[in-house]
């Protein structure tokens, strides 16, 4: 059976809108996404790294990490926030994940008949089941395949679809595991359905355009994409309100909300029945962002870049705002200069240097099309180690700010920083987006931030994060039948899916407000915010407040 050309990694993919796609690429390298985009497949023996300069930097899908990171160790549960007047529970609801798939054989995502409480899985990755409808490779289990593998001595026959990761297992129960008494657990919404799309790995020259290496988790924009649009035909076709959680990001992209996964969240946010969380990021202490300003009487700014010994290939990005422009220099650990590199439409430049085994590869894109802002991305290929210094010039005799920005996650290793960095302005795409509800991290024990949470604002002063929520040492299932605890903006984000889903219960199934929104969720639960009298609010580090429905609905009267 041939490979389909999106799991193909003879292919790479670039992400395309419609209006272009036919243009772009012949329709049998061309996958559909729905109305606005699609997937261009590219032979990888067009593939070099000034690929990106013959073709816009928006159409290379970003790659998106994972926001948690999961512990063995067993914990207690919180209580549930559950109030007997109000009866809330998840009934009726669907909340939908795009992940690393779920262990579906985890007694937590079962009902006390033995049933699942799953209502679908798409498997990105396997190559020979049942394709959804309307979609051209996966595998679908419905809930009776799934119950019949739960019946079998040996499931995976049935149903051969996986967890290895165990972020998409801790996320789903976190928001939506049964009650288990004896575990002392309980999700917050035990008795919502579940939709998990386990997203197909990035391939390899996708990876390759950003020089990351095969044993990092990460997504493609464009597989992302693809399972929300699966998520949406499945709700629709069952007619029932829907959450969907996100619990990953990347710091690709000006960071505020252009991306096409961004713009798309935003469009669906004002559809009605759906509501939709996004984390925050886990970038707030990692030292990976940089910014500095301009004026007439000062129009340079140099800036330090330790690389540590892991990471021989990454990359960088230099975000300048309108009207100002910039130029670029850097200095590498042995003394050489690659000196100013002026801002152009499409040019890719190459640099080797003699006293290292390091290149640079160097797009100073004077109109990056998707923002209408300068970008100067830098690539590096055997990045020798030690203090890079970054000389930043403006070419305009006028105030103006810029951003810099290194990959999210462990896409790097945290050996490598700026070593002045700005901790604030480090929330991840797709959380910098207008109407989806970002949610940052606190320890919900001691009552403080999570010092890895992202901080806000975006650049353009957009409050973000919305809210915090319980993000520390969270119980959650985990792969082989156990338990443990989840830390970080993501298990805060699945600790939030489930309060939506309550609230979608209430607006939804008891008939309170039918026509809710995700924009609506966004600002209700803002609204009923816990704030501390000691604060000012919104703030960068804590957005409008804790998360609290209660507070919510004593707030709507």
């Amino acid at each position: 059976m041939p490979i389909n050309k999106i799991l193909d990694d003879n292919y790479m993919d670039l992400l395309v809108e419609n209006s272009l796609g036919i243009a772009f690429e012949s329709p049998e390298n061309t996958t559909w996404i729905n109305n606005r985009f699609s997937v261009a497949h590219i032979p990888v023996a067009r593939f070099n790294m000034c690929l990106l300069g013959e073709y816009p930097y928006h159409i290379f899908p970003t790659l998106y990490t994972l926001d948690s990171q999961i512990s063995l160790i067993r914990s207690s549960v919180t209580e549930v926030r559950n109030n007997p007047v109000f009866d809330l529970n998840g009934q009726g609801v669907l909340i939908g994940f795009l992940d690393t798939g779920i262990d579906y054989c985890h007694e937590v995502f079962q009902n006390p008949d033995g049933s699942t409480r799953l209502f679908s899985i798409w498997d990105q990755t396997v190559m020979d089941g049942e394709k959804p409808e309307g979609f051209t490779f996966g595998a679908e289990y419905n809930k009776t395949m799934i119950d019949q593998a739960l019946q079998s001595s040996s499931p995976l026959s049935v149903v051969p679809s996986e967890d290895e990761v165990g972020h998409g297992t801790m996320m789903a129960g976190i928001a939506a595991g049964s009650i288990k008494e004896e575990h002392y657990f309980s999700g917050v919404a035990p008795r919502a359905e579940l939709i998990m799309v386990k997203l197909a790995p990035a391939k390899k020259y996708n990876r390759k355009i950003w020089g990351i290496t095969e044993d990092v988790d990460c997504y493609q924009e464009t597989n992302i994409l693809l399972g929300i649009e699966y998520i949406l035909s499945v709700a629709a076709r069952l007619n029932r309100p829907l959450v969907l959680c996100i619990g990953m990001g990347s710091s690709q992209g000006a960071h505020e909300g252009h991306s096409m996964f961004a713009t798309w969240l935003n469009y669906l946010c004002t559809i009605p029945r759906i509501g939709i969380c996004v984390s925050a990021g886990n970038e707030g202490n990692k030292g990976r962002h940089y910014s500095g300003t301009f004026n007439p009487e000062r129009n340079t700014d140099t800036f330090e870049l330790r690389v540590g010994e892991a990471d021989k290939n990454f990359f960088l990005e230099i975000w300048q705002n309108s009207p100002c422009r910039v130029m670029v220099e850097f200095t590498s650990p042995t003394g050489e200069i690659v000196y100013s590199i002026f801002p152009r439409f499409d040019e890719c430049r190459e640099y080797s240097f003699i006293f290292c085994p390091t290149r640079i590869f160097i797009n100073n894109i004077i109109l990056e099309e998707e923002t209408g802002e300068q970008l100067i991305l830098v690539r590096f290929e055997d990045a020798f180690s030690g203090i890079w210094t970054i000389r930043v010039t403006a070419i305009d005799d006028i105030f103006c700010e810029f951003n810099a920005w290194l990959p999210s996650g462990n896409i790097i290793s945290e050996e490598t920083y700026f070593l002045r960095p700005n901790p604030y302005t480090t929330i991840t795409s797709p959380g910098n987006s207008r109407n989806p509800l970002t949610v940052g991290a606190y320890n919900q024990l001691s009552g403080s931030i999570l010092i890895s949470s992202s901080r806000g604002y975006t650049p353009s002063n957009l409050v973000k994060p919305d809210i915090v929520a319980p993000g520390y040492a969270l119980p959650c299932p985990v792969r082989n039948q156990a338990f443990g605890v989840a830390s970080g903006t993501g298990a805060a984000a699945a600790h939030t899916a489930g309060i939506i889903a309550l609230l979608m219960e209430w607006a939804v199934e008891k008939r309170n407000y039918m026509t809710i929104t995700g924009r609506d969720i966004n600002r209700l639960l803002i609204r009923g915010a816990i704030r501390n009298s000691d604060l000012l609010y919104p703030n960068p580090i804590w957005g409008y407040g804790k998360i609290n429905i209660m507070e919510m609905f004593s707030r709507l009267i």
